[in-house]
């Protein structure tokens, strides 16, 4: 795997340039599950590269054993009040209008667990790249909160996306691929270079057209994904003015059994990609691996660590 970076660790979101390829690095251990000024930094980074003239085109990347695992739950109970999950609302808002709306293509290279917050980024990038070892859900509904189903639905078909939201079922790399949402799936240890790849083609092309393009693209799309992911929000504020919410955090962060049977223990160090306990999803393509079967019960769970899986 070749070092793109160039550079030492940096917790965080650092953004480092080569050729025109902006890599933004997101790294927020012990699972990438980001506070609300983590969101925003990762906003005002891509938003950054999207405004600086020579950027052709956005790697963006994560450290660690998984891409991203959404809010960070432990950030919010510790928040008396409303405060940490507005800012976290706003945060989360940001980070995925700025990748939508990034005046270049990007390019999300996503490995190991992709969870909540970590759907809206893909579900908004340009084009994905995954490792083998990817999987992506939105566990929203044993946390007390709603979202990420507008980019959800940009990676799976309509009834798929109500049955992964309903239950917190998780969808690997390679069915998303199955479906054309993911453009490859390749070992762990060869994501950054199939990453780089991709976007090195884009990178090729005139700059002006591919601006042009993006532009354009975002002005077919039948949906405005930004009015309804904070449609989506309203929900979630719902719910927690209710009370739900924190009765739900509160089970998920102790340990506690939920409404579900898929709160989870603490997860092992490396997930394994989701396998079923029974048939695939209705219009769910077969595969010899298997992979194309969602995730039920039983299977191998979110990481907790840092209690994330939360999607403001």
């Amino acid at each position: 795997m070749t070092d793109y970076l160039g550079r030492g660790r940096h917790m965080g979101v650092s953004s480092t340039e080569r050729h025109g390829i902006r890599v933004i690095t997101v790294d927020f251990p012990p699972v990438n599950a980001l506070p609300a000024a983590g969101w925003r930094e990762l906003a005002d980074a891509v938003d950054e590269a999207g405004a600086a003239p020579g950027t052709r085109v956005v790697v963006l990347r994560a450290e660690g054993r998984g891409f991203n695992a959404g809010v960070d739950i432990k950030e919010m109970r510790r928040t008396p009040g409303f405060e940490a999950l507005l800012r976290a609302n706003r945060g989360c808002h940001a980070a995925f209008k700025a990748i939508y709306e990034c005046a270049v293509p990007v390019v999300a290279a996503v490995q190991g667990f992709c969870l909540g917050g970590g759907v809206g980024l893909v579900g908004n990038a340009d084009t994905i790249v995954a490792s083998d070892d990817a999987y992506f859900g939105v566990p929203e509904v044993d946390r007390g909160a709603l979202g990420a189903a507008t980019h959800l639905s940009r990676l799976v078909p309509p009834h798929l996306l109500r049955t992964l939201y309903y239950t917190g079922r998780t969808i690997t790399a390679r069915q998303l691929a199955g479906y054309g949402s993911v453009l490859e799936v390749v070992p762990r240890a060869g994501l950054d270079d199939a990453a780089m790849a991709v976007a090195g083609e884009i990178a090729a092309k005139d700059t002006a057209v591919i601006r042009a393009a993006k532009e354009a693209l975002n002005g077919i799309d039948p949906i405005d994904v930004n009015r309804s992911y904070r449609f989506e929000q309203g929900f979630t504020f719902e719910l927690n003015l209710a009370g739900v919410s924190d009765r739900l955090r509160a089970a998920f962060s102790t340990g506690a059994a939920s409404s579900t049977p898929s709160s989870a223990p603490a997860a092992s160090p490396a997930p394994a990609p989701p396998r079923s306990a029974r048939a695939p999803a209705a219009g769910t393509p077969r595969r010899d691996d298997d992979a194309g079967r969602a995730q039920v019960p039983g299977g191998p769970k979110p990481p907790t660590e840092a209690g994330p899986s939360l999607h403001a």
